[in-house]
């Protein structure tokens, strides 16, 4: 049996509905939010969970929370895996940002694992950070199934590291809605895709929400 992992991004908040940049902004989830956690919890309890690594941040807390609740199981708050920071983007709108911070902005879209928002954190460096939490897991479990809950970008970029995609393309290659979970299976030749983003765990409506 492999070690398999679960990388689940957090439920919904006001910054997710609305599209603003939220790295080290730290807001809580919406109640629909605290609805895709109790869901996610509801669908996976049944697995055996060996560990729940979680970033420390309320939205991420409070997604892990329903299932480690569940399961009498401890989280283990790593830093490695918070959200990107925005830097001077935090809070703000896309439209916003194009037009203050116009040609960063431009050089971050061309290539966000080289090129950071204003005062912010490169996708190179997250992967770095990231990937501290990633070899701890594999150093501690050579098998069964661990929960990973962190962030939109964060998530992406730990993906594109572990299926060998360019960090640099992220944001061009794979999606990350609220809610969604991805599972690899780390096998002796490479890591495995099973499943990416799925949200089939989710009520028709809590799907259908606006936002990313």
């Amino acid at each position: 049996m492999s070690l398999t992992l679960y990388f689940l991004r957090h439920g919904e908040t006001t910054y997710s509905q609305e599209g603003g940049y939220c790295g080290v902004l730290d807001p809580e989830l919406t109640e629909d939010g605290e609805k895709m956690a109790q869901q996610f919890a509801q669908a996976y309890a049944k697995l055996d969970w060996r560990a729940a690594y979680v970033s420390p941040m309320k939205r991420t807390i409070a997604t892990a929370t329903p299932l480690c609740q569940i399961l009498k199981l401890e989280m283990e708050l790593r830093e490695g895996l918070k959200e990107l920071n925005y830097g001077q983007w935090e809070g703000e709108q896309p439209a916003t940002v194009n037009q203050t911070y116009h040609d960063d902005y431009v050089r971050w879209l061309t290539d966000p694992g080289w090129n950071a928002p204003t005062g912010g954190e490169k996708g190179i460096d997250v992967s770095r950070r990231a990937s501290v939490a990633i070899q701890e897991i594999e150093g501690r479990y050579s098998s069964g199934n661990v929960l990973v809950v962190s962030h939109k970008a964060t998530i992406r970029i730990m993906l594109c590291r572990l299926l060998g995609i360019d960090v640099g393309r992220f944001r061009d290659r794979i999606a990350m809605p609220v809610g969604g979970v991805s599972i690899v299976e780390m096998r002796p030749h490479g890591p495995l895709l099973h499943q990416l983003a799925d949200r089939s765990h989710l009520e028709s409506a809590l799907r259908s929400r606006p936002g990313t």
